[in-house]
């Protein structure tokens, strides 16, 4: 099995190693932090950084797509990284992508670099929401803040865990948070990093690597 199924709030979700959540009963695909274009953007700042970023995210999206049943993609928050992410290449890519999943709806809770950047084109047929956007049973959001009335899946701060081992080993991975309150997804896009988490007690985490879903 590559995804960890939970159940949270009454509702069955597939984990997925390539740090997405799959939730079944809506046919909907979650991402959060795809920041398209940040490489670009740093680039021009004139600082030396992978090419092939944007590619690399948009190829495992089409790979997502690929394996699950997907009316919808919602992404929680910064689809494009800056203003600077508006680069002709970059989107003319991100249109030919868009045309290969022309069925798809696709809906972005705006973010803190969404606020920056601009809407996506028009051509890109994306609807765009203010956060909280509520979608039975959840608040969805980019920033993790709780809800007076739903439980949030959220993103933003791109959740990362720290394994030690006996001899000083570090291992930083991506994981979920799942709270009863507000959970996290790790952010889906190349090069963007990660925040450590102290989870609290009531709280579940699950690292992404290896291919694999692992459940702390």
């Amino acid at each position: 099995m590559n995804y960890q199924p939970i159940e949270h709030c009454g509702q069955s979700l597939w984990l997925l190693p390539d740090k997405a959540i799959y939730w079944p009963a809506r046919r909907a695909l979650l991402v959060a932090d795809v920041h398209i274009g940040k490489a670009a953007s740093y680039r021009a700042l004139h600082q030396p950084v992978p090419r092939g970023t944007t590619q690399a995210t948009l190829a495992r999206l089409d790979a997502l797509l690929a394996a699950h049943d997907c009316e919808q993609l919602i992404v929680l928050g910064d689809f494009l990284h800056a203003r600077t992410a508006r680069a002709p290449a970059t989107l003319a890519r991100l249109q030919l992508w868009r045309e290969r999943h022309a069925h798809l709806k696709i809906v972005l809770i705006r973010g803190n670099h969404d606020r920056n950047a601009g809407d996506p084109p028009a051509s890109l047929h994306i609807q765009t929401e203010e956060e909280p956007w509520l979608l039975e049973p959840f608040a969805l959001r980019h920033e993790p803040q709780p809800h007076p009335t739903h439980p949030v899946l959220a993103g933003h701060v791109h959740p990362a865990f720290v394994l030690r081992g006996k001899a000083r080993q570090r291992l930083r991975l991506p994981c979920f948070l799942i709270d009863a309150h507000v959970s996290l997804l790790p952010a889906f896009g190349e090069f963007t990093g990660g925040w450590e988490i102290t989870p609290a007690d009531t709280s579940r985490v699950y690292l992404a690597g290896a291919g694999r879903i692992w459940p702390l």
